[in-house]
């Protein structure tokens, strides 16, 4: 294998073909999920978006974290996805080193709660468990059992109930409520 299997930031140029890469592992239709429409109007949290470099097919893997918060209480968190592999590179590691590095880095500025859309199975390889049935509730449909959270800090589940939103979406609405009228 010639690539470096240590994650690097994302930079802008690598966006075209981390949208290539999207688009084969999730297909067209992935911007119409739930867990996309909580991306909208959303910019990436800082330093956490994340690839693996390679010299044959260039970005080997990716992964970015969304910011977003719960509830009335706006309880801040983060959104891991999408993380996605060059099918070249499938079942060597790599979605388990992103997620390793990236979940860390996290944990270093200060996060505590990580939600997603996903497989079980997989995610739970990091710690990912199921959302308690009731506890949160995302902006459209989605399959509950692939609802998943992970806690960087112990208990930051705990006080987290209610409507997940994208920060900023949850920041106009809260403004929208500040607002007088008459």
């Amino acid at each position: 294998m010639s690539f470096e299997f240590s994650p690097v930031p994302q930079i802008d140029a690598d966006i075209p073909i981390i949208e290539t890469i999207l688009d084969n592992a999730f297909g067209l239709s992935r911007r119409t999920k739930t867990s996309y429409r909580l991306r909208e109007g959303n910019t990436a949290a800082p330093g956490l978006s994340l690839v693996i470099r390679d010299s044959e097919v260039c970005i080997a893997g990716c992964i970015s974290y969304w910011p977003i918060t719960i509830g009335h209480a706006m309880q801040p968190a983060l959104l891991l996805g999408p993380l996605a592999v060059h099918p070249k590179r499938q079942n060597l590691g790599i979605g388990l080193k992103l997620m390793q590095v990236s979940l860390s880095k996290a944990l270093e500025l200060g996060h505590s709660l990580v939600l997603l859309v996903g497989d079980p199975p997989y995610y739970s390889r990091v710690g990912f468990h199921q959302v308690p049935e009731g506890q949160l509730d995302l902006p459209g449909t989605y399959d509950p059992k692939r609802f998943l959270y992970l806690e960087l800090v112990a208990h930051a589940l705990a006080t987290a109930k209610g409507l997940v939103l994208s920060a900023p979406r949850s920041y106009e609405l809260l403004a929208a409520l500040a607002e007088p009228h008459g």
